[in-house]
């Protein structure tokens, strides 16, 4: 018989050994979530264990609103190891994508213009823009980590950095893709589970074929802290795979934003008047006033005239930015088409649909073009590859600024934008 097939804590240790043999700075991104959470308990377990005369970083981006418990295990992590712990805990105001206004795409946590109003006093220990000085306040979240991993690369004159990010696979397809589509010049020595970022700069990801369950069996069968926030989400009903840390106001946090009001009523008090449309989020995020569930059409009304009544209550650079998406959507399916099966081909011809069915395309795929103008609605099963004014509708019921419901990509100007963020973050690796 061959060798017995190893189980993903074993898998774990040998990513770690690597890790720790290789790399002479390492640090933790810790979000004070499950999967990071367990993460930063395995790399302390193995410093322990091994006897390492080391420190460990962690890095934690503090975003001013977070549940107390989630605070309070942060906290108690961290000044349990402070022995072995390096901590950089960021209290940065960078720009942080909210979906719970209609007025701003955006909020800042720890916006020195609303100290008066924030949800807590920042934490003993943390460092705030005077750290970093390639902060500028146009830095969204995401921009900030990349110069952060340069800049803590430089200061602590390392040969080799390896960033510990603790995402997995089964989360999401986009984690599944960072990690299995990587390419080989982009791997430290080949190795799957690592990305280069920069010259001798690296992310790994330890535990990216790790499942939900495994999480809290490691939790439980070796006794390692966590974040109790978990076990109120568990008597809440809410399943254990929707059970995240994550900012209280992405699109994908409105269906439970409401639970802060019962689990953290003084937070909840405070988040009310911080971010704009915060209470009205948490009543009816995850109903049909907010585009979940069955939106509801508002008697004599058709959705392209109910479209444009949710435009006229729009502040006009939202309204703008809708109007652009729409107008382009509209050209896209006029000139080009948008690919769809032939089911749904007949679908639309089956109701009566006009439509033209181009058969060459340059993408890669089965399906075939079909231009068509846009639609009030339609009763079919595809209905979100359908071009409709209800879709639009739904988008800014939700305060999907991007229209991701409608399948949007970055336009020319986000992705100009992107293309200069990561162009000067290479010409910084240089």
């Amino acid at each position: 018989m061959g060798e017995a097939q190893k189980n993903v804590y074993e898998l774990a240790q040998e990513r770690l050994h690597i890790i720790f043999k290789e790399f002479d700075n390492i640090c933790v991104s810790f979000s004070g979530g499950k999967d990071s959470g367990v993460l930063l308990n395995l790399c302390i377990d193995y410093i322990r264990r091994n006897n390492l005369k080391r420190k460990l970083c962690v890095y934690h981006m503090d975003y001013e609103i977070q549940y107390s418990m989630t605070i309070d295990y942060v906290d108690r992590i961290l000044e349990a190891n402070k022995d072995i712990l390096e901590v950089y805990r960021v209290c940065v105001p960078f720009k942080v994508t909210t979906c719970t206004s209609m007025y701003q795409n955006y909020w800042r946590p720890w916006d020195p213009e609303m100290e008066e109003i924030w949800v807590r006093q920042m934490p003993k220990g943390s460092m705030d823009v005077k750290s970093f000085p390639f902060y500028t306040d146009a830095m969204w979240d995401y921009e900030f980590q990349m110069h952060f991993a340069k800049w803590l690369h430089e200061k602590r004159d390392a040969v080799r950095s390896c960033f510990l990010i603790g995402i997995r696979t089964q989360e999401s397809f986009n984690r599944w893709r960072s990690i299995h589509l990587a390419r080989k010049y982009q791997m430290y020595h080949n190795y799957r589970w690592t990305s280069k970022i920069g010259n001798d700069i690296f992310n790994a990801y330890p535990i990216f074929d790790w499942k939900t369950t495994d999480i809290w069996v490691a939790n439980g069968k070796f006794g390692w802290d966590y974040n109790h926030l978990y076990d109120l989400y568990y008597k809440a009903g809410v399943n254990i795979e929707r059970q995240r840390v994550a900012s209280p106001f992405l699109c994908e946090a409105q269906e439970s934003l409401r639970l802060y009001k019962v689990i953290d009523p003084t937070t909840w008090g405070k988040m009310v008047g911080r971010v704009n449309g915060v209470n009205f989020t948490g009543i009816y995020g995850g109903t049909h006033a907010m585009g979940w569930q069955t939106v509801r059409l508002p008697k004599g009304y058709t959705w392209k005239e109910f479209m444009q009544f949710l435009l006229s209550t729009l502040p006009e650079s939202t309204r703008r930015n809708y109007l652009k998406k729409l107008t382009v959507s509209i050209e896209f399916w006029r000139t080009k088409g948008g690919c769809l099966s032939e089911e749904t081909i007949q679908k639309l011809r089956d109701a009566g649909v006009s439509l033209e069915v181009v058969n060459t395309t340059n993408y890669k795929t089965h399906k075939k073009p079909v231009k068509m103008d846009y639609l009030d609605d339609i009763e079919i099963s595809e209905f979100r590859e359908i071009p409709t004014y209800k879709r639009m509708c739904v988008c800014i019921l939700k305060n999907d600024h991007a229209c991701k419901y409608m399948g949007f990509a970055l336009n020319k100007e986000e992705a100009y934008k992107r293309d200069k963020i990561m162009e000067q973050f290479k010409n910084m690796m240089l």
